[in-house]
């Protein structure tokens, strides 16, 4: 098992405070060595240095004669400066841009202007034309003009900043890029995971409390609030499976004396409401019996599973037979998907008069159809009747209708096995209720 890396009781303020910091060193350091590394590989203009010297010259010849200032100007020239005296008019020629400028250029002097105190004469950025300069006053007569300027785009001010910047800038992205996935997206897809396993049967708690001081407070309140639903459906559960259940008594009585009545045809409709009733007992009953949540999952054989409840429904004198291998093994909870296959079985002898049970496999799923001859299910009611309570009233009719709970049960065990219910039209006349369950909920959960 790997190392994890992990801020005990730290807070997502902390953990950024804590990479800027760690970003400020990786800056302090590699920023110089960058620095020095460009500076070291490329001949980089110092404009700073060169508007020093150039004031610097200007200051000797405003104190020297005529005579001796061209004899200044040809000395620095020797040095390959490329100065010469103008008259101060001559700055009327100066612009701030330059058609010829590349874009960069620009983009440098704005992002990174220099902030020596000697400011050249007529600002940092002067072209005559198409050609860059840097002027500094002699007198009210005369201005020294630098011409043919380094030509390249990068300067040494412009390395020192950007250098820090470009550090700091690659320095931050990869940090936060790391933070967020190690500290907000992975925790919160963590948490998305475990809410889409949860269920609101009362067991441990399903979202792990680790990660940052925030992470653990949300995963903590999901798990509270997964704590009062449980308890809220618990409670509302094991009332609606007492009065289900107290109501039972009664109702044998009134089938006693029911049977006691004299009168053939009164006895007879009371005994189809009371079997009604009693068929609506047993069905609410098992609609609350939730023990598809709690059962464990195990490898087994789904083959004999749907053999044995074909077996059952034959015994009966129903016309139901199973077609298939006589053996797959499949990882699944046998007792939930027995009830689930038993009240698909159920349906389809209701309305139909012969049912086929098929077992096939197709990439990593068990499929189990139930097949029927009856009069099916429309499209438009095809999605409906998977809800709670929802009924088709031309086919539940009679004293063995029900609330409509026996789809809604099976969707709710097919998709605790993170599998597919589908109601399909069978040709000629019939309906086709779909199971789909991966034969590994390992995999399934990956």
């Amino acid at each position: 098992m790997g190392l994890r890396f992990r801020l005990p009781n730290s807070t997502i303020h902390g953990q950024i405070t804590a990479i800027i910091l760690v970003c400020l060193v990786i800056v302090i350091i590699t920023g110089s060595m960058l620095e020095r590394w460009v500076k070291a590989d490329y001949n980089i203009p110092d404009l700073e240095g060169l508007s020093d010297r150039l004031s610097a010259v200007a200051s000797v010849l405003a104190a020297a004669t005529p005579s001796e200032r061209d004899t200044i100007v040809a000395t620095a020239n020797r040095g390959d400066w490329h100065l010469s005296l103008k008259p101060l008019s001559y700055a009327a020629q100066f612009t701030t841009s330059s058609p010829d400028e590349p874009f960069i250029q620009s983009a440098i002097d704005w992002l990174f202007p220099p902030d020596n105190n000697t400011t050249p004469f007529g600002g940092w950025r002067t072209f005559v034309g198409t050609q860059r300069v840097m002027a500094a006053k002699v007198d009210d007569d005369l201005i020294l003009v630098m011409e043919q300027m380094p030509g390249s785009f990068l300067r040494s001010d412009a390395v020192s900043f950007g250098s820090n910047y470009l550090v700091a800038l690659v320095t931050l992205i990869i940090l936060f890029s790391m933070f967020a996935v190690w500290a907000i997206t992975s925790p919160l897809r963590r948490i998305a995971a475990a809410a889409m396993e949860a269920d609101i049967s009362l067991g441990s708690a399903p979202f792990e409390e680790r990660g940052s001081v925030e992470i653990v407070a949300l995963a903590r309140a999901l798990n509270a609030m997964q704590r009062r639903i449980s308890t809220m459906v618990e409670a509302r559960t094991r009332m609606l499976r007492g009065i289900s259940h107290d109501l039972r008594t009664p109702l044998t009585r009134l089938r006693l004396r029911a049977e006691r009545v004299g009168e053939e045809e009164v006895r007879e409709a009371l005994l189809v409401d009371i079997k009604r009733i009693d068929h609506l007992l047993k069905e609410s009953l098992g609609y609350l019996r939730d023990n598809h949540q709690r059962e464990a999952s195990q490898r087994a054989d789904l083959a004999s599973v749907l053999q044995t409840v074909s077996d059952e429904f034959a015994d009966m004198g129903h016309d139901v037979t199973y077609y298939g291998p006589s053996h797959l093994i499949a990882e699944f909870k046998p007792r939930a998907l027995t009830r689930a296959v038993t009240n698909l079985c159920e349906n389809a002898v209701k309305f139909g008069t012969k049912v086929d049970v098929t077992l096939t496999e197709a990439m990593g799923e068990a499929v189990v159809d139930v097949a029927d001859d009856g009069p099916g299910i429309s499209e438009q009611h095809r999605a409906r009747v998977l809800e709670p309570f929802y009924k088709i009233d031309a086919a539940r009719r009679g004293a063995n209708a029900g609330f409509g709970l026996g789809l809604s049960i099976v969707s709710e065990i097919v998709e605790a096995h993170h599998g597919r219910l589908q109601l399909l039209a069978r040709q000629p006349t019939g309906l086709i209720a779909r199971i789909k369950i991966p034969r590994s909920l390992s995999k399934s959960k990956d």
